[in-house]
């Protein structure tokens, strides 16, 4: 039971780590980067599609992606999507392939993208502190019905403590990676 409390949590808090990472690939750092079209819906025969389900993601060059969907009578939809999207990339299309050409960033916007990634970093922190108070609590609750000794429990306590150090470091790590990422000129 004490070993399943433990693996859940730690789980949970990589599960958390791993979405920071994705979350954060998809702030435009003003290079090309195909995560930034991930949330980018199209609506395809009635149906709404993620655009790397529809076409090829390529890049040529640092700052430009380049779409060639399988099925051309979807282009139009594709940039209508994009234009829908906040990305503030206007596509540009050939009638085979959309290109995206990724502007550079003004100082006053990465310092910007840089406090949009911060405060997601510190979402994680958060909830990776809630995974570890829950994780506590059951500890304790076991503790309360004598599954657990008393220094056992502290035992445990001190594992999820430890557990949540290094996951929080690992956030650390993310979030120091993408602010050198977006200040990188």
């Amino acid at each position: 039971m004490v070993k399943d409390i433990l693996n859940d949590a730690k789980g949970r808090m990589k599960k958390t780590v791993e979405h920071l990472s994705r979350d954060l690939a998809a702030v435009r750092a003003g290079r090309a980067n195909p995560a930034l079209l991930d949330g980018i819906m199209v609506d395809y025969y009635g149906q709404s599609t993620p655009i790397n389900q529809l076409a090829n993601i390529a890049i040529p060059e640092a700052r430009l992606l380049v779409i060639q969907p399988w099925d051309k009578s979807v282009i139009p939809e594709i940039e209508k999507a994009i234009m829908k999207s906040d990305l503030g990339i206007n596509p540009n299309n050939d009638g085979n392939v959309i290109r995206l050409a990724i502007p550079t960033l003004t100082e006053e916007r990465r310092k910007e993208i840089v406090k949009v990634v911060r405060k997601r970093a510190e979402e994680a922190r958060i909830a990776t502190r809630n995974i570890r108070r829950e994780a506590n609590d059951d500890i304790k609750q076991a503790e309360k019905d004598k599954l657990l000794s008393e220094d056992e429990s502290k035992k445990r306590l001190d594992d999820i403590q430890k557990l949540t150090d290094n996951i929080i470091k690992d956030i650390d790590r993310v979030l120091e990676t993408k602010e050198k990422e977006v200040m990188e000129v």
